[in-house]
């Protein structure tokens, strides 16, 4: 269904919880990517000039319903307040009487940022009562933290339950237009890239995928548990084994329903899983003894750049090696000029590490959507209903 968003409700002179997803890198109280913080302005900016009263929550790491200082969202407020150049005052708590005080003393437009919400236990644990008093300073409920939205938590599912009405913001809105709406209405050729560690991870994202893709890229560790399912030699590379005998249905599956699954043409190997083992380009798919797979080879670059120049729609969700380390870090960054050079095709990054592999490629403002959600874009992909989105008023 169509969600409502900000822009369906008056929101004027309305007490307005909105819950953000300002988990962020800090260290020594600095921000170190603001990245997320920066996705929410619209909405707040949206909020505040309509006359809104902006309640921010959020959680950050996973202090176990305990206060930690090291995981406060103080930081995060001075952050904010330069971003929109206005003052947003921060509370030391999230529920309470120190909270009713100041949004009590809040004019229309106002910004306020309360503390984590997982210094307490009953946020991720969806205690009824703990929603309730998140709840008791608002109106209108508003979910843009699409990272949380697949977490049934009291901020982020619990509380619609406690207010007038629950919508979606801008940043949500978006990701639920490419990773839903678009998908669904996508323009052929549809062709998804999957990379990561684990078949066992993408197999949900894969069978979800055969009846509106015309092609799957497969790279990664995931790819040599697809290279065991047929047969081929993968050296010391990292297999499934527990997984071979599901990804060889999944391979006839594919075949049986006419989705091409490619696999690499060849790799770049090493003895050992480090950054600066002897390494191998090898001449097939084929990987041998005392060598492991820890990147996608150059025929391989070659054959997928050619899959997606000739896309007209493009969804990639993992890497195609090690890219943390530069020496197995081309065939991902290849992917990210592939997508970048196919200026007609809807491209979509969907999450995770396909995310940090595209911004360090320097291709992020040559993509059409960058999702900010790694856990709840894959389970958007899989099909799977979103409770924190699920709870939000449809249009």
């Amino acid at each position: 269904m169509i969600k409502k968003s900000v822009r369906d409700v008056n929101l004027a002179a309305q007490r307005v919880f909105v819950r953000v997803d300002f988990n962020v890198p800090i260290r020594d109280g600095v921000v170190e990517d603001t990245t997320r913080i920066e996705a929410a302005v619209e909405t707040i900016e949206h909020i505040s000039a309509q006359g809104g009263r902006v309640i921010l929550a959020s959680h950050m790491g996973r202090p176990k319903g305990k206060v930690n200082p090291d995981m406060s969202l103080r930081p995060a407020a001075a952050v904010l307040g330069s971003l929109l150049g206005k003052s947003v005052k921060f509370v030391d708590d999230c529920v309470g009487e120190v909270v009713s005080r100041a949004v009590d003393a809040m004019a229309d437009g106002d910004i306020i940022l309360l503390e984590n919400t997982r210094f307490y236990p009953g946020e991720e644990a969806n205690d009824p009562e703990f929603a309730r008093k998140l709840a008791v300073n608002a109106d209108v409920f508003v979910c843009d933290a699409f990272g949380s939205a697949h977490r049934a938590h009291a901020s982020t599912e619990g509380i619609t339950a406690h207010v007038q009405e629950s919508v979606a913001g801008f940043l949500l809105e978006r990701e639920l237009e490419y990773l839903s709406t678009r998908i669904q209405e996508a323009k052929r050729p549809f062709v998804a890239i999957l990379g990561g560690a684990k078949v066992s991870d993408k197999i949900p994202v894969i069978k979800n995928l055969f009846d509106k893709v015309d092609a799957i890229l497969i790279g990664g560790a995931m790819a040599y548990t697809f290279l065991a399912a047929k047969g081929i030699a993968t050296g010391l590379s990292f297999v499934e084994k527990e997984m071979v005998d599901s990804t060889a249905e999944l391979l006839e599956e594919s075949r049986r329903r006419g989705v091409t699954i490619h696999l690499p043409l060849d790799h770049i190997a090493g003895k050992e899983f480090s950054e600066v083992t002897d390494k191998i380009t090898t001449e097939s798919e084929l990987i041998r003894d005392g060598y492991m797979g820890l990147d996608i080879g150059p025929r391989t670059i070659a054959h997928y750049s050619e899959v997606i120049d000739h896309a007209k729609t493009v969804l990639w969700n993992g890497p195609m090696g090690v890219f943390e380390w530069k020496s197995f870090s081309e065939g991902t960054y290849a992917v990210a000029a592939a997508l970048a050079n196919n200026r007609e095709a809807i491209t979509i990054v969907g999450g995770g590490d396909s995310v940090s592999a595209i911004q360090k490629s320097g291709y992020a403002d040559r993509v059409s959507h960058i999702s900010t959600g790694g856990g709840a874009s894959l389970e958007l992909l899989s099909g799977i209903q979103l409770p924190g989105i699920a709870c939000l008023a449809n249009k």
